[in-house]
């Protein structure tokens, strides 16, 4: 009877690794939710507040906000309030957690903390935030036409003014006025039967009493900056007598291109992945298997340059045709090495790896090539197969939500939004697995933070958030050397004895700090 009891929880137990397994690997039909927070963001308030202000609004009409949209204290973060205490609960039905992040600082520091906070934030505000973000509303029933968006001008420099008209029934003269605050107004050609005042000014008229007259010498109206200013917007009044209309001109510098020669293409076409992709990766002690993953690297891509970020204390020579070897400070850190190894990439793409990772025959990054070469993605992760068989891909979703003066929330989610058009393997998502391509220059763009030393992932997606676009395909697969052994006692080297103590010891996180400081978040609602 024992053995038969025996047999029967060991058939549940497999049964429910089973459905464990299926349930992380089944493929949603339709698109992923990105959050289950369904109140809408409080800045509502603030857009109704400013549609009442609008001329064409009675304001003597009541009306009643949303529960969901009426929020005094902007967003929330708000974890499950059930869980379902079963075995593998949390694979089968992820819980979504909640933490209030400025409960990393000690409540004698706080204080001071917000104040600083605020003062970085203000300062970020100005900076971000010109005239380009104002809601300008062009009312109905204007004569007066103009350009919505779209008219930009280099510092300095002179730009026609496109789409400039007017349309007034019969009148004897017809006049209308330009004025802005960071640039001048002038004529590119004159036109006969109207008259200029004031050209080469901030402030300039234009009348006529030929309707067609004055609208063809709008189209040579032209704008020069005069206050140099590389990145904000000029708010351009053009008015007529009793009509009014306002539009921006943006003063910045043509975005200079960062390309890369790709070298000459193989005899049938095919991508030469040595002149596109580097492979950059840290390591910290592991050189056996370091040098196990540059074999698997050089049994498939012979000539792909490998760069090598390297912060032991007693550093170990790593030689080899194709490789860079970068030695760092003692235990200078997770991202800091990230940061050097991508400092030294010279090719369009770079290809992350860990230092305890194997190519094989599945690892095929002419796809994750390809992926980038025929959309707008800017970074694809691949899969990482574990010594178990089992295959992830850490596909997640963020999404932040809009505070008051506590900061904002961050949402954190297990997901994708929807499959990649061409490619049936692939997703469209915000953070993948710790097995990426990307372009360099984004990669760049974003950065590693240094501080986060010794365990992070997720925050250099937090920081890429609306720089990267992110994919992810799970037919690009490499393979995770096993960690079984070197986490037994009896069979850890003192290499990964040594490692262990590094890697797995007691350490301070600062990783709420860094959220709540850096990226002004207040809380973080999370499912794992």
């Amino acid at each position: 009877m024992c053995v038969r009891r025996v047999k029967v929880l060991v058939g549940f137990v497999i049964l429910g690794l089973l459905l464990a397994v299926l349930f992380l690997h089944r493929t949603p039909s339709a698109p992923t939710v990105t959050h289950s927070q369904k109140r809408l963001n409080s800045t509502i308030e603030k857009l109704l507040e400013r549609n009442e202000q609008l001329k064409n609004s009675d304001n003597s009409i009541p009306f009643h906000l949303k529960e969901t949209t009426a929020r005094k204290n902007g967003c929330v973060c708000e974890g499950d309030t059930w869980r379902i205490n079963v075995p593998f609960s949390n694979l089968l039905f992820p819980h979504t957690g909640a933490e209030d992040l400025h409960s990393a600082f000690r409540a004698s520091e706080l204080e001071e903390v917000k104040k600083r906070r605020q003062h970085e934030y203000n300062n970020h505000q100005m900076r971000s935030h010109t005239a380009a973000n104002l809601l300008i509303v062009a009312e109905a029933n204007t004569p007066l036409q103009y350009p919505t968006q779209g008219v930009v001008v280099r510092p300095k420099k002179s730009t026609l003014i496109l789409g400039l008209g007017l349309k007034l029934k019969s009148q004897r003269v017809y006049s209308v006025n330009l004025t802005a605050s960071m640039g001048t107004f002038d004529v590119a050609a004159l036109v006969e039967n109207v008259h200029i005042n004031r050209e080469g000014t901030m402030h300039m008229n234009l009348s006529s009493p030929l309707l067609s007259a004055l609208n063809r010498q709008l189209q040579f109206v032209t704008y020069t900056n005069t206050i140099f200013h590389p990145n904000t917007a000029d708010i351009v009044q053009f008015g007529t007598d009793g009509f009014q209309a306002a539009f921006t001109i943006k003063i910045q510098h043509e975005i200079t291109p960062k390309l890369y020669d790709p070298g000459p293409t193989g005899p049938k076409g095919e991508y030469n992945i040595g002149t596109l992709v580097t492979i950059a990766t840290k390591t910290f002690l592991r050189y056996d298997k370091l040098q196990d993953l540059i074999d698997s690297i050089r049994q498939f891509y012979p000539t792909v340059t490998i760069v090598i970020a390297d912060d032991s204390e007693h550093p170990k020579p790593v030689t080899g045709p194709y490789i860079e070897h970068y030695i760092m400070p003692f235990k200078k850190g997770w991202f800091a090495g990230r940061n050097l190894a991508v400092s030294q990439v010279t090719t369009k793409y770079v290809l992350w790896v860990d230092d305890d990772f194997i190519f094989t025959s599945n690892t095929k990054l002419e796809k994750m090539v390809d992926v980038l070469e025929h959309t707008s993605l800017d970074l694809v992760g691949g899969a990482v197969r574990e010594v178990t068989g089992y295959t992830a891909t850490y596909r997640h979703t963020i999404s932040t939500e809009k505070g008051e003066e506590d900061g904002d929330c961050l949402h954190i989610r297990r997901g994708f939004y929807h499959g990649l058009e061409g490619f049936p393997n692939c997703v469209v998502t915000d953070a993948v697995i710790n097995f990426f391509m990307a372009r360099t220059d984004k990669v760049r763009q974003v950065g590693f933070d240094p501080r986060l030393a010794r365990v992070a992932h997720l925050e250099f997606f937090i920081d890429g958030l609306g720089v990267l676009q992110v994919g992810s395909c799970n037919d690009v697969v490499i393979n995770h050397a096993s960690k079984i052994k070197g986490m037994l006692p009896w069979g850890q080297s003192e290499t990964d004895k040594a490692y262990s103590t590094f890697r797995y010891g007691n350490y301070s996180s600062n990783q709420n700090e860094l959220f709540y400081f850096k990226n002004h978040f207040k809380c973080l609602t999370s499912n794992g």
